[in-house]
């Protein structure tokens, strides 16, 4: 279809090309006529002898070769990463050694670049704000993953097996329906606001007692990394409303705030670590058994620690900004 301004639509193409090919016209006197130049007249007036009336429509302005353009197989990766573990260009870059741009452009040619600018669970326009340095704030939260009983869970082995490898686990408690129960693991974790670096720990629950002591030793693992800790924040949870959080916040010299009640979005970085860490170590693949997967968490919390791309930080790592030097933001 031709633009709105075009001088010459497909049926004004044909009655130039008739005057020049059908009733001789000289190429000048029928270019003036429509107000075209001579040579764009001789153009319509060639494809008109060769191909007739279907030589008047629109062609795709696409070149016949593009050798830069990315490959059929690059192209199916893109896609499978995008359709399967649902990952952004920045993601999808890092993990195929491309540009975001290029990834971007596949995305857009398939169209489903549509993730771009919204949230992929509440489909609202992100809202992102940022503390000044690292340690300026950290945010603390629970969350909680089944256990996985020997064989391997319902996920990927299907519920009859799944109850099949329940029955088959040694030493679980049984329900009140004579049922075996796996339990939950219940996975505490801590990011840093500014530079999304994160700490974790799995524990068999969330008291203030285990939720002050996981404080304790995050503050002494990024104080090993450079990064003293000046504000934490919690949600509403019994085990951050406890005399014990607020004591050992007072002794580590931190200040506690916590979100609005029914307002997750406030520690919204902490929660959509959760959604990464599910996607990526908890549901990511096929465990054999729960101890096999406790046991992938040290390494994966470092993939993301220090080689993950991040889409709020350039497609960088967020170890990358851990630039908490004497005096450095003073």
């Amino acid at each position: 279809m031709s633009h709105p301004n075009a001088t010459l639509t497909p049926r004004t193409r044909l009655r130039l090309a008739r005057l020049i090919v059908e009733q001789n016209w000289p190429a000048a006197a029928a270019a003036k006529m429509f107000m075209v130049a001579e040579r764009t007249a001789r153009k319509w007036a060639a494809r008109y002898r060769d191909e007739g009336q279907a030589g008047m429509l629109d062609r795709s302005s696409r070149p016949h070769h593009s050798p830069n353009r990315t490959s059929e197989p690059v192209v199916r990766q893109i896609v499978v990463l995008r359709w399967r573990h649902r990952l952004g260009p920045v993601q999808i870059a890092g993990r195929l050694g491309l540009a975001a741009s290029t990834v971007h452009a596949v995305l857009t040619r398939c169209r489903i670049n549509r993730l771009s600018r919204i949230d992929r669970v509440t489909g609202e326009p992100l809202r992102r704000y940022e503390h000044p340095h690292p340690g300026s704030l950290i945010h603390v939260d629970v969350t909680k993953f089944g256990n996985i009983p020997d064989g391997g869970g319902h996920r990927f082995v299907g519920r009859q097996q799944g109850d099949r490898n329940k029955r088959a686990t040694p030493g679980l408690p049984k329900g009140k329906d004579y049922k075996p129960l796996t339990g939950k693991a219940f996975l505490h974790t801590v990011v840093d606001d500014h530079s999304r670096v994160a700490y974790a720990e799995i524990h068999a629950d969330e008291r203030g007692d285990t939720a002050t002591a996981v404080l304790r030793r995050a503050v002494a693992w990024f104080r090993e990394h450079g990064v003293v800790v000046e504000r934490v924040l919690s949600d509403n949870g019994s085990a951050y409303r406890s005399f014990a959080w607020r004591d050992a916040c007072t002794e580590l010299g931190i200040t506690p705030k916590r979100t609005r009640p029914y307002r997750p979005q406030t520690n919204g970085k902490v929660e959509r670590f959760h959604r990464t860490l599910a996607d990526g170590w908890a549901y990511a693949r096929h465990y054999q058994s729960e101890t096999e997967r406790r046991a992938a968490l040290p390494d994966w919390i470092h993939f993301y620690n220090h080689h993950r791309a991040h889409s709020a930080l350039a497609g960088q790592p967020p170890i990358t900004r851990l630039t908490n030097l004497p005096g450095h933001h003073n």
